[in-house]
């Protein structure tokens, strides 16, 4: 059985239209109707529901099938209109097909009503399915025409000659053409491809020949400024001349591809120079107890020998070369980031001035030293001596540079680094800096030397003509202010080395470095803790050859008890920061409780600064850098236990 038929009935006689029904339903349908016989009726009904036939007589006394197609026609609605009449002839009956009408049925022969209905029903979805087709087809070229409009991608079509026919305004900005070169059939796909991406052009012709459509493809496109544009390009063939092309832009994708790799560049560096760092404080760390007891010693001896002594030469020789050493340690320290260090506001312009005398003396008549400093430079907190480092190293290096002679230009400036800025450089944080530039006109420097040149101990220079720490220690110096330091240079073009130091707002310290006390000699009872004991012994011998009573121990446990078992005062702790069981400070903080009045010096060859900064001087420790002398160790206690 199928579906229930919903027929609107046009007719006045009752019994006619038993006669109708009757016919439908012998074809098997189940129907249901509602008759109306006048112009009114029929409206309501097509506002009531859906129906899905309307057959209606030819003639009524108040009605016509002409009439009521046109209500029909007024509804909007389209459904199939037959006409069932015993009256109606022939030309009346073309006159109802040209206005709307569908088929007509005579009442003798009411056995053609169904299969009638049946074929107009079947119409009547051809026709819908036809209306959407189109309707779809109208959305999807409304939509194809604003895409092309909207600029999101470049769509050009082209003939089989490589003539760009069309092209929207998306793809003309992409290669930096006109409508009016467009139109003046100046654009080819041919002459805007380089050479080199011609095969790959040709293997997408191929494609398209072979299946109709291409995969997507990167190439790149000519602009008009001889430039180049990246692109992403699909091609589909519209009929056997013409194919269309959709072009999307990959310049942002690529740039962002390049800035990835930079990045993940920058990090492997930063990986690489961390790694170093931490090799170069443990080397120094060592080293630093070894110098301590040289150094000492040698001077020591040179004490108790007469001035004509055949001995003091050669170890005059030996506490040379030991503080040649102490310097390399220092240098390993200052790149490693662990090395103490006194900050204070500065303003750059105030350091670079002190240096104005010195410079050129430094580089040599040949190179002219151009400075550009900025008036109302910003202040940045440093220690004032690694700044003056840092501008040697970067004048040595640029010297280095131009063996022939050149010009150094060293810039100062306020900046604001943005956060794409930092995005792009590892390590950086968006704020404000303030700039030092150093920029020469030597022989410059390819990719590979610039991925090494902060590594400690690498040198460009010949076997024996440099130690390669200068660089490594400028990236220390600045890592430990907080600031970051970038190369920039090409062979044969000069180097420019841009240090960003963090911008700071306080006002500049004054201060000066205090001076060492004239009295290096003692009486006070002093706590030594120290556990290497070479160091130990040394640091023993030096404080006792000047007066002070020692008390030792080989480790902080040790020392407590010392500490409890002695009877009278102790006037200093000097101690190890870094030993086993707890740390210098640490130790310090238990031994207050029981002798407030104690002070205190810390002192390492190895530590981070930040844990010797805020464990210890922030609590108002004293620090002494190994390795030490006799003469800096007793001037340094001197000045504790007088301060």
């Amino acid at each position: 059985m199928n579906d229930t038929l919903h027929v609107l009935l046009v007719e006045d006689s009752p019994t006619d239209a038993k006669l109708v029904m009757h016919a439908i339903r012998s074809a098997g349908h189940e129907v249901e109707f509602e008759r109306v016989e006048d112009a009114a009726s029929m409206r309501a009904a097509l506002e009531r529901r859906a129906w899905d036939v309307v057959i209606s007589d030819w003639s009524m006394p108040k009605f016509s099938a002409l009439a009521a197609l046109g209500v029909m026609k007024e509804s909007g609605r389209d459904l199939p209109f037959i006409i069932v009449s015993g009256t109606i002839g022939e030309d009346l009956a073309v006159e109802a097909m040209r206005a709307g009408a569908h088929d007509y049925v005579l009442k003798d022969k009411l056995a053609r009503l169904a299969p009638a209905v049946e074929r107009e029903l079947r119409e009547r979805k051809v026709r819908e399915t036809n209306r959407a087709n189109e309707t779809a087809l109208r959305v999807s070229e409304a939509r194809f025409g604003q895409l092309a409009a909207a600029g999101i991608i470049g769509v050009i079509t082209g003939d089989q000659l490589g003539n760009v026919l069309e092209a929207n305004d998306a793809f003309l900005r992409m290669v930096g053409l006109s409508r009016e070169d467009l139109l003046a059939g100046k654009i080819r796909w041919r002459d805007l491809t380089p050479l080199e991406w011609q095969p790959v052009m040709d293997r997408g012709r191929a494609e398209l020949v072979e299946h109709g459509v291409t995969a997507p493809y990167e190439k790149e496109y000519f602009r008009k400024d001889g430039s180049r544009v990246p692109v992403l390009v699909g091609i589909a063939a519209l009929d056997p001349s013409r194919s269309i092309a959709f072009i999307v832009d990959l310049t942002a994708q690529k740039q962002a591809e390049v800035a990835l790799r930079r990045t993940e560049e920058q990090f492997r560096q930063a990986q690489k120079m961390e790694a170093v760092g931490r090799l170069a404080g443990g080397i120094a760390h060592d080293f630093n107890n070894l110098l301590s007891v040289i150094l000492s010693y040698s001077e020591m001896l040179i004490a108790e020998l007469r001035p004509g002594d055949p001995m003091r030469a050669d170890i005059e020789e030996i506490g040379e070369a030991g503080r040649r050493a102490a310097d390399l340690t220092r240098q390993l320290l200052m790149f490693s980031r662990q090395q103490v260090v006194e900050p204070r506001v500065l303003d750059l312009n105030e350091v670079l001035a002190s240096m104005n005398k010195m410079l050129p003396r430094l580089l040599g008549e040949d190179i002219a030293i151009v400075s550009r400093f900025e008036p109302t430079l910003g202040r940045v907190r440093a220690d004032p001596s690694h700044i003056e480092q840092v501008i040697m190293n970067l004048a040595v290096n640029a010297r280095d540079a131009m063996p022939t002679g050149g010009q150094l230009t060293i810039e100062t400036a306020n900046v604001v680094l943005d956060l794409a800025y930092a995005a792009e450089h590892h390590g950086v944080v968006a704020g404000a800096y303030v700039l030092l530039a150093a920029s020469d006109t030597g022989i410059g420097m390819d990719k590979a030397t610039q991925a090494r040149i902060f590594e400690p101990f690498f040198t460009t220079k010949e076997k024996g003509k440099g130690t390669g720490l200068g660089l490594s220690t400028v990236f220390g110096i600045v890592q430990q202010c907080g600031g970051s330091v970038w190369v920039y240079s090409e062979p044969g073009r000069g180097t420019a080395f841009k240090v960003y130091l963090p911008r700071v707002d306080a006002p500049l310290d004054s201060s000066g470095l205090s001076t060492a006390p004239t009295m290096l000699r003692g009486t006070e009872t002093i706590l030594l803790v120290e556990d290497d004991d070479r160091v130990r012994a040394v640091a023993l011998g030096i404080l006792r050859k000047h007066g002070y009573k020692v008390v030792e121990a080989s480790n902080p446990g040790e020392a407590l008890l010392r500490c409890e078992d002695h009877p009278g005062d102790i006037h200093l702790l000097l101690t190890d920061v870094v030993m086993p069981q707890m740390s210098g400070p640490e130790l310090a903080k238990r031994l207050a409780k029981a002798r407030p009045h104690m002070k205190i010096l810390c002192m390492s060859g190895y530590t981070d600064d930040a844990v010797v900064r805020h464990g210890a001087l922030e609590a108002g420790i004293a620090f002494l850098q190994k390795p030490f002398t006799p003469p800096t160790l007793t001037a340094k206690i001197r000045s504790v236990l007088d301060g």
